[in-house]
Parts: C-alpha cells; sequence; structure tokens
C-alpha cells in the first residue's frame, strides 16, 4: 500500500526493514522465549542499526538520531515494531523515545547535556513516573497524590509519593516524575514533571509488577518510592507547575509511535500466519485454500490499512502544530484493537506453532494485549470521543487532558 509517506521517511523504512530482517530478527529467533536479552546482544545490535543508518530516526542529528520530522519517521517506526527488539535496537522504543522526547522540546541546556546526550547514545536509561496505585495518575490524573514540595532555603524540591507501572523502572538510571507541585491549584495547573536521578537518597525501587507479556530484554513495569527524595529545583522539566502541560506533549506523539510499533507487529503477524497457511495442508489441501481462513485475512488486512491511514491523518495534525486530540484517541483505540484481533487470528491460524515460542506470536499476543489499556485505555479514549461527538461544552478543553497514561 502508498501512503503519501515523505521520501526520506520511505527511504528510511526501507533500510530498517532491511536491517530487521537481516540482523534483528536472527537475534530474536536465537532468545524466543526467553525473559531477557543480554545487554552486550543489544549494545551490537544498536550498532548494527547504525551501519544500517536507521539508528535514532526521532533523535536529533547532534544527538546520534537521523532527525527526523515527526510525519516521516513514523514509516520506520512500524519497520521497528516487526519485532520486540526492533525499537530497542533502533533507540525508538518506550518509554526512552517519549522520555527523549520531552527533554529535546522541555530540556534545558544543561538538562539536555546531563540527560538527554547518554539516553540518545544508550549509555542510560528511563522511567516515567505517573501512574500511581489506587488513587491515580492514570486514567484520571487529578487524583495524583504524590508531592514535590519546595524547600526554598536549600532551592530543593521534596519529593514524596508511590508510584507503580514506572516502564523499564528497574533498568532507570534516572526518573521524569510527575508531583503535585501547588496543592492549592487545579492538579492541571498545580503539577510538576521533575527529573529525578535513581541514585537520589529517598529514591526506593520496590519490585517489578509482575505482569503479562513484556520486553525480550525483561524491561520492567516498576513499582517505585520516593521518601522524602531531594534534588535541584533546576531539575524542574519545562515550565513550574506545567507539567501535564508538558506530560500531554509527550504522550500525544508517543501514542502514534506506539500505534506504528503495534501496526508492524500485527502485518509480521499476518504475513506468518499466510505463509504457515500457504504451506500447511489439512484435509486434502493448503490451509490458504480455506475460504473462510482467506476472508478472516482479507478483513485483518483491510482493518490494518484503515489504521495506518488513521495514524497518519492524525500525524499529519501533530505535524501541523495541532493537537490532534480526538484524532489521535480514535487512532490509537482502533489500531489497539485491530492489532490485538490480527494478532489473535495468526495465532488461531498456526495452531499449536502459534501458541508455542518457535514463532515470535505467542511473545507477540501477550504483548499486544496491553495495548489497549496503556496510553490510555479504551474506555477512557472513547469517553473524550463521545464527549467532542456529543457537543460537551468543555470537550475542547478535556478531550485530551483526561487521556494521560504512562507508556508502558
Amino acid at each position: 500500500m502508498e501512503y503519501d509517506d515523505p521520501e526520506r521517511g520511505s527511504e528510511v523504512a526501507s533500510r530498517a526493514r532491511e536491517f530487521v530482517r537481516e540482523e534483528v530478527i536472527p537475534v530474536e529467533r536465537e532468545y524466543l522465549g526467553e525473559s531477557n536479552v543480554p545487554d552486550d546482544v543489544i549494545a551490537d545490535l544498536r550498532e548494527r542499526a547504525r551501519e544500517y543508518d536507521v539508528y535514532g530516526p526521532q533523535l536529533p542529528e547532534e544527538y546520534g538520531g537521523l532527525g527526523m520530522d515527526f510525519r516521516a519517521m513514523l514509516p520506520v517506526f512500524e519497520e521497528a515494531g516487526r519485532s520486540l527488539l526492533g525499537g530497542l535496537a533502533m533507540r525508538c522504543s518506550a518509554p526512552d523515545e517519549g522520555n527523549m522526547h520531552t527533554l529535546e522540546h522541555f530540556g534545558t541546556d544543561e538538562q539536555q547535556e546531563r540527560w538527554l546526550a547518554p539516553l540518545a547514545s544508550g549509555e542510560m536509561n528511563s522511567g516515567f513516573c505517573m501512574t500511581e496505585p489506587m488513587q491515580g495518575g492514570g486514567s484520571d490524573p487529578k487524583m495524583l497524590q504524590t508531592t514535590a514540595r519546595k524547600d526554598e532555603d536549600a532551592d530543593e524540591w521534596v519529593i514524596s509519593g508511590h508510584k507503580w507501572w514506572t516502564t523499564g523502572g528497574s533498568e532507570a538510571d534516572v526518573f521524569l516524575v510527575m508531583a503535585r507541585s501547588n496543592p492549592d491549584a487545579h492538579p492541571y495547573e498545580g503539577t510538576s514533571l521533575i527529573i529525578v536521578p535513581r541514585d537520589t537518597e529517598g529514591v526506593e525501587v520496590v519490585r517489578d509488577v509482575p505482569h503479562t507479556g513484556g520486553e525480550p530484554v525483561g524491561s520492567s513495569h516498576a513499582e517505585v518510592k520516593f521518601h522524602d527524595a531531594r534534588v535541584p529545583v533546576e531539575n524542574t522539566l519545562g515550565p513550574e507547575d506545567g507539567g501535564f502541560m508538558v506530560a500531554q506533549a509527550r504522550l500525544g506523539p508517543a501514542r502514534l509511535t506506539h500505534c506504528m510499533r503495534f501496526a508492524g507487529m500485527a502485518d509480521r503477524a499476518l504475513d506468518i500466519a499466510t505463509a504457515y497457511a500457504s504451506e500447511r495442508e489439512a484435509f486434502g489441501e493448503p490451509l490458504s485454500e480455506k475460504q473462510a481462513l482467506r476472508h478472516e485475512i482479507a478483513d485483518h488486512r483491510t482493518s490494518l490499512h484503515a489504521a495506518r491511514t488513521m495514524i497518519r491523518h492524525a500525524a499529519d495534525g501533530i505535524a501541523a502544530g495541532d493537537e490532534a486530540r480526538i484524532e489521535v484517541a480514535m487512532a490509537k483505540t482502533f489500531t489497539a484493537n485491530v492489532a490485538q484481533d490480527a494478532v489473535d487470528t495468526a495465532v488461531q491460524v498456526c495452531g499449536g506453532n502459534g501458541i508455542g515460542k518457535d514463532l515470535p506470536l505467542a511473545d507477540f499476543y501477550e504483548n499486544v494485549r496491553a495495548f489497549r489499556i496503556v496510553d490510555g485505555a479504551d474506555e477512557v479514549h472513547r469517553r473524550s470521543i463521545a464527549r467532542w461527538a456529543f457537543g460537551d461544552p468543555d470537550s475542547e478543553e478535556l478531550a485530551g487532558i483526561t487521556r494521560y497514561d504512562d507508556d508502558l
């Protein structure tokens, strides 16, 4: 299918597909069913990505990336998503991709030198601390409880709170922490995003929350506590009390990059299913000759084409300077369900081989289910879309604000 992608985006996507096919998938096959791919293997893949000139498509050139604009890089993200290792190898996977984006656009020169540069090179990992157990910070961020109290004498933030589902939390060298910095203001106007190094006294990584799926490097979703952790006020990322504005700028584009990675996963799952069905014979003919199966694959291909088109439409809005909140909500909800359904069918078509881990489909299946919850659950996005559809008076203001969630 042709999607009128920018020429450079198509060129880099072509190299990315070759890189994933020739370099990433052989490593994926070696570690299928494993819970952890060694760090040195990932580091080697990243060097190969640089040789293919596909490393960091979203990163500025001064930080070793390709400096691609948002619209051009989307098809590259789709190719990275064809393997769970692809985004890690190309340095465009969550949560680091979104955190680097935030530092690039809102960080001071000093913050970028200290945190963005080593993140971009792969020398450092990060976590995004927003969601909290029970109290909020996920689908309803108004319930955020973590506080950042300013010690004027020391010019420091004193951070106290309890976070969980912090993606990459156990591996993180630094956290971006959402905290209430002005308790007298509405949370949307009294919350700050603060950079907190992991080795700060009072930071406790409690555990990895057990969950379905997970990246093949064993990327964690950690529970983290802050016990009066002190960091300089200069670690504020973006304007003080402007954390929700910064988070929206991070999460809107990140939802679309997530969509493209999962579209790539769905595309490869369908490729595997059709290849398997063409070779597997049952009841006197290949499975690919069964009309019911053919129609099912056709339906998934149609839905995937629609999802790709929706993603690009929303991306065009963001590239033009619009937040495109409703378009993003529609694309995210639709793509999450399309990808899940496609992977589910691929598993079914491949039968025992689908649930076995000689193929990547079982790992895909475990990972894709979470996408309907992370980056805003289906129900929250649909709530926003419905409020817009019914013309609720505050729908334009709240359509995006109510969709915050972590980049699991």
